[in-house]
């Protein structure tokens, strides 16, 4: 059953909790019309939606503060805690726990809950309902390489992991799960999960039921690696040659996935890559080489050409399978307007990393990663944590903070940067405080 499907209106009826509940009953019609009440999500991508699949997958451990010391269960994520398919996914689960509970709701109309005496005037409405959120404390994607000691997944499955590309991956690749792998480990998945429902109910409770498949979020955040990978061997002309050959790998593993059954496809483009520390340390000694944000002008105009193709992809294939829902997601606009407005929402530091070594204006020494300790012209040095992420958009040189994903991830849901966008549909609550 719904979780709040056995509560009753006698048991505690001043709460707070409770008065807010009340209060989604009012919106659910607009929950309703949104098409985001999807039973599970498959991810698949590099770093940005990791969450231990190649720690799993490689038998490696983080040193602190990577992978240990900030968030739950943070193996994996390589941030001072949420990833944005932690923030997207949450909201998705709400949706659909809105949706569970407006079924069972002992209120049927909008007249009756005003008049009933649960009802009381909430202040910030929308910062309550993720409260609400949060402490239904619903889980984050387990990743499929971390099949150990029975995770769940009822909800969906997370086939990213760090250094992966679209392109196969090689020998001198940081990581072997390259796009078409990780589809692979889908389809894996899937006849596992079959199978087992063939044989017994008793792992139902951990595993997807069949229809989730096709009624499920399959969501891509992939592709930087490939781009920004490529400047250390390649020119600036061979790099924007060799994108239709990425998108080429990208669109055949889609179409692999679309012939199992998927149907419903969230396709995130690639960010601002001249942005990151790591890219300007290493490819922006050269003023003139940097825009006026202080970023690296060629791997932001590589990483435009790669969206600008990327999205005539997917109107291509939105055209091809009309029974498809394909949402392009412009990842790129959100970061950058960030990093150009970085102190309108908060922050301080829009590209020097939290967690690293050398100070301003960067904080980052490709020698030593965040967490890591080692001797460095004679002395011992820690690339250590900054006092408080919150005011940094970059976390490791690399990755973004968890304050920056939930930036990024708030903007994603206002459906304002999609193709088709949705912003129309979406309910007030996702007005938050950016």
């Amino acid at each position: 059953k719904p979780l709040f499907c056995i509560w009753s209106l006698n048991m505690a009826p001043r709460a707070p909790i409770h008065h807010i509940l009340t209060l989604l009953l009012i919106f659910l019609p607009l929950a309703y019309s949104i098409d985001f009440n999807y039973p599970a999500v498959f991810s698949f991508g590099d770093s940005n939606s990791d969450t231990g699949g190649l720690i799993a997958g490689l038998g490696e451990s983080l040193s602190p503060p990577n992978g240990q010391t900030y968030f739950k269960k943070p193996s994996g994520r390589f941030c001072d805690g949420r990833l944005i398919i932690d923030f997207l996914r949450k909201f998705l689960l709400y949706s659909l726990f809105l949706t569970s509970f407006a079924a069972c709701s002992p209120l049927s109309s909008v007249s009756e809950i005003l008049e009933s005496e649960l009802f009381a005037p909430i202040i910030d409405f929308s910062s309550w309902v993720f409260l609400v959120v949060d402490a239904m404390d619903m889980p984050f994607l387990n990743a499929y390489l971390e099949a150990i000691g029975a995770p769940s997944f009822r909800k969906g499955c997370n086939f990213a992991a760090a250094g992966s590309t679209i392109l196969p991956a090689t020998a001198s690749s940081i990581s072997p799960f390259s796009f078409g792998i990780q589809v692979a480990q889908f389809f894996r998945f899937k006849d596992r999960v079959l199978d087992l429902q063939a044989k017994s109910k008793k792992l139902n409770k951990y595993i997807p039921d069949e229809d989730y498949f096709v009624k499920g979020l399959y969501m891509f955040d992939i592709g930087q690696n490939d781009i920004a990978g490529a400047f250390y061997s390649k020119t600036f002309d061979q790099i924007l040659a060799s994108i239709p050959t990425i998108l080429l790998e990208f669109e055949s593993g889609i179409e692999k996935l679309y012939d199992q059954g998927a149907r419903y496809f969230w396709i995130h483009n690639t960010g601002p890559l001249g942005c990151l520390p790591q890219n300007v340390a290493k490819f922006g000694t050269d003023p003139s080489k940097l825009d006026a944000l202080g970023c690296v002008s060629a791997h932001n105009q590589a990483s435009k050409l790669l969206n600008l193709q990327l999205h005539a992809l997917c109107t291509k294939l939105q055209g091809q399978y009309l029974d498809a829902n394909i949402t392009y997601v412009d990842i790129f606009t959100i970061k950058s307007n960030l990093i150009s407005n970085y102190s309108r929402y908060g922050f301080e530091q829009p590209i020097m990393a939290c967690c690293g070594y050398g100070g301003a204006p960067l904080n980052y020494d490709s020698r030593i990663a965040c967490g890591q300790t080692k001797i460095l012209n004679g002395s011992s040095v820690t690339a250590k944590e900054c006092n408080d992420s919150t005011e940094y958009v970059n976390w490791d040189g690399i990755h973004y903070t968890e304050a920056a994903n939930q930036y990024v991830s708030s903007q994603i849901l206002t459906g304002k940067y999609s193709d088709p966008p949705f912003s129309e549909q979406m309910p007030f609550l996702l007005k938050l405080k950016f």
